[in-house]
């Protein structure tokens, strides 16, 4: 035990001592080398110092010349070296902020690398070296053999006002949307349906437009939106571009906002399908944050005509068509033909607005006119810069949106403006039904090309057509379609056709009003009831009431004597009162508000027999423009079967429309006056009136229930407008006294109507 313990203790300083050893060797080696390291440098400084000591005995006139030269060229050295640090910080600085922008997008999400190259994530194509070489092409798009549709959520940030409630909360999106034509036909005029449900608002779409012309934002939340490709419409196949991806795809940058969904969910659409005909597209793939298809064609499709080179024309309500007649470098001229289909359709005094998206302007035009003319915006905008010495004095319109109406009638053998068939008639299209020469209207246009479109084939047309009228029905327009170009007769009177340069085709559709948004409204009446029941409250809209107007916009409107059918709203107020108080009826505190409608119909049913009924409609213009020309049309349903005569209106049953009833007026009784003041200040104006019984037969129709309900329209319409119809109809006892003496509410309300139209004619 001694032993080891000794032994033990015997090593720790023997090892204590080998390390100082060895420590000790190494600071005295490094010592050396330093020491070397110096006297070389001092021997080269001495042979230095020799040499200069030589050369100045030899040249000793000169040194004081070169040591100039020599603090000079130091002097720009140093700033020369100085500069050099200058740039290589800058490029250091560019090459962070590059790398900053390259991992972050403007949302704070962070970009796949290659994103913004191509559709796939790779570069479209070659350098012409071997360096870039084809796109990486997923599995899911080598597979397609038709059309690949894709949609990817590229990210989203906070927007204000920020909320504690996540579902009122807004956030900013942005997304992308592809297509790719991986069959072997050309796609022509391409749409895609994206089913948005998170009450989104789109603010802008690139490489795409809206197909149904809504301006930005545009509320796609609900029922999601249809895109159409703009300015690239058509993808090409491989075979015809020998592989080109930028000819046979398209990638359209979307941004907008939506509500309610926050990290870590994703807002993605419900589902994507491509809208155009001949094709059938399977639910997508759906993953976190993207989606796709592939679109086929569908094998029991059969197009009408398969040798056309453009798509094929449709035909909606209104029709128009955008040809180009004449195209040289700068401009080109083209007319618009614009053609009402649409048997209840109608426009009066109609305003076209479209969206020029290539900085065109227009020059003159022929057959209508542009309601502002206003040459600044062409001076001192892009058209300016390039036109420098250029008279924009004579410049018609140089609007981003300009606003074009039709000629009035003494316009037409104008030489300048005028002379051209189907146009100047004051903006009055009328459907076919009822005057086929008036369905059509024409007007052509000088349009100014700006850089880089200065090519007599790059011809964009405007996009985002839209029409309105005095009191007409709402169309709401897709985007121009590329079609066969429009066939002309020869100008010189030979069997021979002209063809125009090129051809879009816009095609409009009417359009629903929505609650409360109608322009006309319906009261309904009956033999066997004495309550009238009004137009409901605020049919029409109530956003322009007058200041200080105490009145609800929810409360039910007040049941009416036959009498106050005939006065404005304003001078009804008392009626209603005094009618509620004989009939028992509940008062609303405030009263409802008024229907606030230009026109009313009143349907009267009067009487009901075993072999047949009688109707009586009455007109009724409160607005202070008269209407001429006027039509309303009743859809009655099954009651349609038996229609038999209009007395004074022309009367024509449509089978094809749900047995419509088209009604005008007879010739010279087409004019339905606006309303008048009363024959003092103290009495109420009073409206512009036309009135007429018709009488139907039960014939093949002898199961209707006339008091039930069969007696009364489903749909009303004044001059292709929809009218707001009553929530409810007469009925036999019930909530209202009701007595079946038949012709008592008739007899007042025929006798007090017959009366103002005699006082009418006498005056």
């Amino acid at each position: 035990m001694a032993k080891t313990s000794l032994k033990s203790s015997m090593k720790i300083p023997w090892r204590r001592t080998l390390l100082v050893a060895c420590l000790i060797g190494v600071l005295c080696l490094s010592a050396l080398v330093e020491g070397a390291d110096k006297s070389d440098d001092k021997a080269d400084d001495k042979s230095d110092e020799k040499k200069s000591e030589d050369k100045s005995d030899d040249k000793k006139s000169d040194e004081k010349t070169d040591d100039k030269k020599s603090d000079e060229k130091t002097d720009d050295k140093k700033s020369d070296d100085k500069k050099s640090d200058e740039k290589s910080d800058d490029k250091s600085d560019e090459k962070s902020d590059k790398k900053g922008d390259q991992e972050y997008d403007e949302f704070g999400d962070p970009k796949t690398p290659g994103s913004e190259s191509s559709l796939f994530g790779g570069s479209d194509s070659g350098d012409g070296d071997g360096k870039g070489g084809p796109p990486e092409i997923p599995k899911s798009v080598q597979t397609c053999d038709g059309i690949y549709i894709s949609y990817n959520f590229m990210g989203r940030e906070k927007e204000y006002p920020h909320v504690k409630n996540a579902t009122a909360q807004s956030w900013a999106f942005k997304a992308q949307a592809g297509l790719i034509n991986m069959g072997a036909t050309e796609l022509k005029s391409w749409k895609l349906f994206i089913g948005f449900h998170h009450r989104e608002l789109l603010v802008s779409l690139d490489g795409a437009v809206l197909a149904e012309g809504d301006d930005f934002p545009a509320e796609v939340g609900v029922n999601g939106t249809t895109i159409a490709g703009y300015p690239q419409a058509d993808l090409k196949t491989a075979i015809q571009t020998a592989g080109d991806f930028n000819q046979m795809s398209v990638t359209v940058g979307i941004k907008g906002t939506m509500f309610g969904v926050k990290p870590p969910a994703t807002p993605m659409p419900k589902t994507i399908k491509l809208e155009n005909e001949g094709f059938k597209c399977p639910a997508p793939t759906i993953h976190k944050t993207s989606m796709y298809a592939c679109c086929r064609k569908d094998k029991k499709f059969k197009p009408k005509n398969t040798t056309i080179k453009y798509t094929q024309k449709r035909y909606g309500d209104l029709n128009i068509m955008y040809d180009v007649l004449q195209a040289y470098g700068n401009n080109y001229q083209a007319q618009v033909t614009i053609e009402n289909d649409h048997p209840l359709g109608r426009l009066d005094h109609w305003n076209l607005t479209w969206e020029w998206m290539r900085g065109e302007f227009i020059y003159s035009m022929r057959g209508a006119y542009t309601h502002l003319n206003d040459a600044a915006q062409c001076i001192y905008g892009p058209q300016g810069q390039y036109y420098q010495d250029f008279d924009f004095s004579k410049v018609m319109n140089c609007q981003r949106k300009p606003v074009i109406a039709d000629l009035p009638r003494e316009m037409k053998e104008d030489d300048h403006i005028g002379k051209l068939p189907f146009c100047c008639r004051n903006g009055t299209l009328l459907p076919k039904t009822m005057n086929e020469s008036e369905a059509r209207s024409i007007f052509q246009l000088q349009v100014f090309k700006i850089p880089p479109d200065l090519n007599r084939t790059a011809i964009y047309p405007p996009q985002n057509w839209r029409f309105s009228g005095v009191l007409n029905p709402s169309y709401k327009c897709g985007a121009p379609v590329r079609v066969e170009p429009t066939e002309f007769p020869d100008p010189s009177g030979l069997q021979a056709k002209v063809l125009a340069a090129a051809s879009w085709q816009v095609v409009c559709n009417i359009t629903k009003p929505k609650e409360k948004q109608n322009r006309c409204c319906v009261t309904f009446s009956a033999y066997y009831n004495e309550s009238i029941i009004p137009c409901n409250t605020c049919a029409c809209g109530c956003d322009d009431l007058p200041e200080g107007t105490r009145c609800s916009a929810k409360a039910p409107a007040m049941l009416l004597p036959a009498e106050a059918l005939l006065v404005p709203f304003e001078n009804r107020t008392k009626k209603a009162e005094a009618w509620a108080g004989i009939k028992h009826l509940p008062l609303w505190d405030p009263m409802p508000c008024p229907d606030n409608c230009r026109v009313s119909i009143n349907w009267h049913v009067d009487a009901d027999y075993k072999n047949g009924w009688t109707a009586r409609m009455t007109l009724f213009n409160w607005g202070d423009i008269p209407f001429e020309d006027w039509f309303t049309a009743i859809q009655m349903n099954k009651a349609g079967e038996g229609f038999e005569k209009v007395y004074s209106f022309n009367g024509t049953l449509l089978h094809k429309y749900n047995n419509t009833i088209f009604m005008q007026g007879l010739e010279g009784l087409n004019y339905l006056i606006a309303i008048k003041n009363g024959s003092s200040a103290s009495e109420p104006r009073v409206p512009g009136k036309q009135q007429s019984v018709i009488s139907f037969t039960k014939k093949l129709t002898w199961k209707l229930d006339i008091p039930g309900g069969d007696g009364f329209p489903a749909k009303v319409f004044f001059n292709g407008e929809e009218c707001a119809l009553p929530k409810v109809i007469p009925t036999k006892g019930g909530g209202n006294q009701s007595y079946r003496t038949n012709g008592v509410v008739t007899l007042i309300l025929t006798s007090i109507i017959a009366f103002f139209l005699m006082t009418d004619r006498f005056r």
